[in-house]
């Protein structure tokens, strides 16, 4: 039985679908103003393991993500460039689904940007008008908080604080600030408007994800995500408008990430404490290990994002990975052993209750590590046959559609010519940089752009490092220049 941690209830409650076998999920995506940053990346790895765990249970599972493309910010800053919203949102846009790719996150369904689901917008605006859940005010639309009495269930707010009456057209505003919010917006000097049947104006924030949500999934459904700074206003303001134009339940489970610090601080700009993945890329990081790391925390705890912390996942990470790749390239004799296939399913069983329960990845990746010592014990005892060998390649095939970091390795091989270190053996072992080009050489492999792979090659020639292509992957070495004779 899978358990999830509901934000609305404020307990773990066993999760069941509202169509068996099947589970509708909406998770909040950027605001294409700006790059997104590794705190949001948090969240968009949390969800896609939680996608990931859902699918690898035997569920099919309906995914949207929303393109926030018209708000205060990106408003703000596409005038301040003295460009048009469409041009300013699109270069973040692209940018945010290279660095999805980049980070292995598996793609949702459906990906609605607000600027192309105004009609639906207007259409629940309409309605909540109709039911006198909204009024106007100078050409601007608001939701009447006081007609909601269930306002306030799933931020658990004072609502002695409502203040009736009183409005707030900023799109995110602090707790206290609890006031009647804008369902859309009167057009301001130089803003992008629309025209439509409640007049010319722009969407209020809170709006655009209601409207897309029911559109792609329905006025119901099972699974709601976002970082707890969404859970408000943002997501108390979703179900306030959603529930009044329906009458039903909005969403029956939400999942809420918490934050990520850098260095024990919150990120800020004036801290300098800020990081796009392109800024760890340039620094010559793995990517997968920064998804390593930033998936191998409880979703529910604060993860304090460090570089010697990400030098340990990236460490971790090539255990597995080297584990792996041994399993494909070394020669095991025939035959099969009942302890191995004994603990594969006591690893799987691990696995899969730990991530049964609330997403426990520690559990679950414990279970992994585990594993992969007890067989490197065996490795180096010589008491692993072929057959166990396969079925662990595909234990680690089966998990890792889960947890979408595992590329198997062959260890680095160093050259007899002349003995290297042990320091040495371990700084080149561990480089990101050259596994991220054998990595792209192996790409460039399979897309048969055989000058590309030969460029890279003769890079890593450059520096000392030779590859060897074999039946079981790449395998690298480390040269080392022969010693002059005396």
């Amino acid at each position: 039985m899978i358990k999830f941690f509901n934000t609305l209830s404020g307990k773990k409650e066993p999760f069941v679908p509202i169509n068996p076998g099947e589970v509708k999920l909406y998770t909040c995506g950027p605001t294409v103003y700006t790059y997104a940053h590794i705190g949001n990346f948090r969240a968009y790895i949390f969800e896609d393991l939680l996608k990931r765990f859902l699918t690898f249970r035997g569920y099919k599972v309906t995914h949207v993500m929303n393109i926030t493309d018209v708000d205060d910010k990106t408003i703000r800053d596409s005038r301040a460039r003295g460009v048009s919203l469409d041009a300013y949102t699109k270069k973040y846009i692209d940018a945010f689904f290279e660095d999805i790719k980049t980070l292995n996150i598996s793609p949702a369904d459906y990906y609605p940007r607000a600027t192309e689901h105004i009609p639906e917008m207007i259409n629940l605006i309409k309605g909540l008008i109709e039911k006198g859940y909204a009024y106007e005010k100078e050409g601007s639309y608001y939701f009447s908080i006081t007609k909601f009495p269930a306002y306030g269930r799933l931020s658990k707010i004072n609502l002695e604080d409502l203040r009736p009456g009183q409005r707030v057209d900023a799109d995110e505003y602090e707790k206290e600030n609890v006031h009647d919010f804008a369902l859309w917006k009167r057009p301001k000097e130089g803003e992008p408007f629309w025209e439509t049947e409640v007049g010319l104006g722009r969407p209020g924030w809170h709006i655009e994800c209601s409207a897309m949500s029911a559109k792609y999934l329905g006025e119901t459904f099972d699974i709601h995500c976002g970082g707890v700074d969404n859970i408000f206003p943002h997501h108390e303001n979703e179900i306030a408008q959603s529930e009044a134009f329906s009458g039903k339940k909005f969403v029956n489970n939400w999942l809420h990430c918490h934050h990520l610090v850098v260095n024990g601080e919150k990120m800020s700009k004036s801290k300098g404490n800020i990081f796009t993945l392109r800024d760890l890329l340039a620094k010559n990081i793995d990517p997968l290990s920064l998804r390593f790391l930033l998936l191998s925390s409880h979703y529910r705890k604060t993860l304090n994002f460090t570089f010697d912390a990400l030098d340990q996942a990236q460490a971790s990470l090539q255990r597995i990975n080297e584990f792996a790749g041994e399993l494909k390239s070394a020669k095991f004799p025939e035959g099969q052993t009942q302890a191995v296939g004994q603990a594969i399913k006591d690893a799987e069983k691990k696995f899969i209750n730990g991530l049964s329960d609330d997403l426990n990845i520690s559990v679950a990746l414990t279970a992994l590590f585990s594993l992969v010592k007890k067989m490197n014990i065996l490795i180096s005892r010589r008491k692993i046959k072929n057959k166990d060998a396969q079925n662990l390649v595909s234990f680690l095939n089966s998990i890792n559609s889960v947890l979408g970091v595992i590329t198997p390795t062959i260890k680095a091989v160093v050259s007899d010519q002349v003995p290297i270190t042990d320091e040495a053996k371990l700084e080149v072992r561990l480089s990101a940089r050259v596994l991220e080009k054998i990595r792209l050489r192996e790409q460039a492999r399979a897309e048969r752009n055989y000058q590309l792979a030969d460029e890279i090659r003769k890079e890593l020639l450059d520096q000392g490092i030779v590859l060897e292509d074999t039946k079981g992957g790449v395998r690298w070495k480390i040269l080392t220049p022969k010693k002059q004779k005396e």
